[in-house]
């Protein structure tokens, strides 16, 4: 089997993180791996307590926190397998996990980025993801397939092409990232794997869903509980993503109907609902696009500005 570096980001989550690295141990031939963790500033460096639960570790502490996309594109740097898995910290493995990805890849070379059925692990017979819908380019919105079913193995024996990825678990090949480039900085935190896949897709790559194998991910299904950091970048990246990835008359489109019916019903929908605390995200969100619409498709975006 090729070479496959694992590259997870920890977050002030030492926990979780070490329950990923012990089900790594226990289902993967460590000698076909290498294991890359990204502390993303962490309050405390607990270098000594993953080391000790895996010896061959690469660890590398950011001393700032570079987001999702930017914490990835540093493990990225060092990896030296052929195949590249990120997986979030928070996500545990299955027997012959990654060598079914391998097989998925092998068998359609045209993969760009491979993600697996993903299922809750506090509750394995609900579906979290099966693959994505497309982006509505004028709505800016999409659908999960198979979010919250119930896993009857409908997807057991299922491998296509799909709108999206999950950043839960991605796979791809490395000469793949050396060609098309590392995951847009600039999101920060959502949307950068969507924007990432479309990237893939202009280079003629595709993305693809298997659901011959499967990863546990321990992200609660009560998540879509909203916060003002939460509120404040999806409404940012999502407009963001539209302007980086639709044409000038589609942008304006989207601008008409997200600022005229979307955004107002946002904010009625919120002060009805007593969330008025999340109004200042949704305004600081329209603010950053407006001061950033002539430089938009590069450079790093701090958390705030």
């Amino acid at each position: 089997m090729a070479k496959t570096s694992i590259i997870t980001v920890n977050y002030n989550q030492p926990g979780v993180t070490l329950d990923l690295l012990k089900s790594i141990k226990e289902n993967c031939s460590l000698d076909q791996i290498e294991v890359i963790l990204i502390d993303n500033a962490s309050e405390v460096d607990n270098e000594n307590l993953f080391s000790a639960c895996y010896a061959a570790i690469k660890y590398i502490r950011s001393e700032v926190n570079l987001g999702f996309a930017g914490g990835n594109n540093l493990g990225i740097q060092h990896a030296t397998g052929e195949y590249i898995l990120m997986i979030n910290n928070d996500t545990e493995l299955i027997p012959g996990f990654i060598e079914q990805l391998i097989a998925e890849m092998l068998i359609h070379p045209e993969i760009g980025i491979l993600s697996p059925l993903i299922l809750y692990h506090d509750d394995p017979d609900i579906i979290q993801y099966a693959g994505y819908t497309p982006i509505n380019f004028i709505t800016g919105r999409n659908q999960t397939i198979g979010f919250g079913h119930l896993n009857k193995d409908q997807y057991a024996n299922i491998s296509h092409q799909t709108a999206f990825c999950h950043g839960a678990a991605m796979m791809c090949r490395k000469t793949d990232v050396d060609r098309i480039g590392l995951m847009p900085e600039q999101y920060f935190l959502y949307y950068e794997e969507l924007d990432w896949c479309e990237m893939f897709k202009r280079a003629g790559k595709k993305i693809w869903f298997s659901g011959k194998t499967h990863i546990l991910h321990k992200e609660s299904m009560s998540v879509g509980k909203e916060s003002p950091i939460k509120t404040y970048f999806i409404t940012r990246n999502r407009m963001l993503f539209m302007r980086r990835n639709t044409s000038w008359i589609n942008v304006m489109l989207f601008s008409t109907y997200y600022l005229l019916l979307a955004i107002p019903k946002q904010l009625i929908g919120y002060m009805l609902k007593g969330r008025s605390d999340l109004i200042p995200s949704v305004l600081k969100a329209l603010k950053w696009n407006i001061f950033h619409s002539k430089n938009h498709l590069g450079g790093s975006a701090s958390i705030i500005s």
